[in-house]
């Protein structure tokens, strides 16, 4: 097997209880869940070998089974999507080139971030790990901290060095740029796109090091694999016109609907 994509997802959300089974409806009114419509982009992706639901919930189990994925049980004690890729992995008993890890609440990602993310990792063989990066727009930018002062979160931003490498990634919308930007001009704000690609050996290592304070501060997984000296390398991919936006809180339900319909997805 070359590459495995996984699909965490858990029902206890702090912050959306039950969000995998969000209905989100399409073009007409047809109406399919978070966790399905994460499942047909995680299908679209090119060179993928396996695709997998990885969860603790029987409601999310029966509802993956349902539309046909495959789904692997974890345990409830995982912390994050990351614990829970990594555990799924051991229950699978398999070794990939590459793990994926395709966050159950970004459905309209793209298959070329994913299909550039592998890319790139394959090509810079010191990476244990990538993340895909994607330029804000001055509109993009003005939603995320639209979203901030509203206090609720719309994203996670990344800044990052000279050689891709992620510094920092925060909630907040980093890094500070002041002046105006217009809708259409590009600005120094990356928004930080939910998918990572590890090294079989990079996944395993993460569960047994213990929860880091920025990660616990700012509830990103992604920073436990910082505060342990290893680098995140930032893979940069093209919006190519399409809309991203990620199910954070009930409130971006109309705003997925909405770009689910200018893309013509059923």
């Amino acid at each position: 097997m070359t590459v495995a994509l996984i699909i965490p997802a858990r029902f206890a959300s702090t912050r959306y209880p039950g969000k995998p089974l969000a209905m989100l409806r399409g073009v007409g009114g047809k109406a399919a869940s978070l966790i399905e419509r994460s499942w047909h982009a995680a299908n679209d992706v090119a060179g993928v070998d396996r695709v997998v639901v990885a969860t603790d919930d029987d409601r999310i189990r029966d509802a993956a089974q349902s539309f046909g994925a495959e789904v692997v049980m974890t345990s409830s004690e995982c912390r994050n999507g990351t614990e829970r890729c990594a555990e799924a992995v051991q229950n699978m008993g398999i070794t990939p080139e590459i793990v994926v890890n395709l966050q159950g609440d970004a459905p309209l990602t793209p298959a070329w971030f994913i299909e550039d993310l592998i890319a790139g990792l394959r090509a810079d063989p010191d990476a244990g790990l990538a993340t895909p990066v994607l330029r804000c727009s001055g509109q993009m930018r003005a939603d995320l901290l639209a979203e901030r002062a509203a206090g609720r979160v719309g994203g996670t931003t990344v800044v990052f060095g000279a050689q891709m490498q992620g510094l920092y990634f925060s909630k907040e919308v980093i890094p500070f740029a002041g002046g105006h930007y217009a809708p259409d001009d590009p600005t120094p704000v990356f928004h930080h796109v939910g998918v990572y690609a590890y090294r079989p050996d990079a996944l395993a290592a993460y569960p047994t090091w213990p929860e880091g304070k920025l990660e616990k501060l700012e509830g990103l997984e992604q920073l436990r694999f910082l505060e342990n000296g290893h680098r995140v390398l930032c893979v940069e991919v093209e919006g190519r016109g399409r809309q991203f936006w990620e199910l954070n809180n009930p409130e971006d339900i109309p705003r997925i609907e909405a770009m689910l319909a200018e893309m013509g997805a059923a």
